[in-house]
């Protein structure tokens, strides 16, 4: 899959989120293939990037997290958002 699609995917979900609102990583994954499963390394590696260009924050469990790091479910949002 392309970075460019993926990237763009994750952005387009963070906007159509309310200010605070978050999502699952695999919902993008969802939306870009009906065998999304294998799509969830790629998307965290694009998440961490937009975290680290400031585009995205990331949370496990209410608190800040590094999407690549993070064992187990995550949480993306607008950066701006209280948790």
């Amino acid at each position: 899959m392309d970075e460019g699609a993926i990237r763009e995917c994750l952005l387009s979900f963070a906007a159509d989120r309310k200010q605070g609102a978050t999502f699952c990583p695999s919902e993008a994954a969802r939306q870009l293939s009906r065998d999304w499963r294998p799509l969830m390394p790629r998307v965290r590696e694009v998440a961490t990037a937009l975290v680290e260009e400031g585009l995205l924050v990331c949370t496990q469990k209410g608190l800040p997290a590094d999407p690549m790091a993070a064992h187990g479910p995550i949480r993306l949002a607008r950066p701006g958002a209280s948790f």
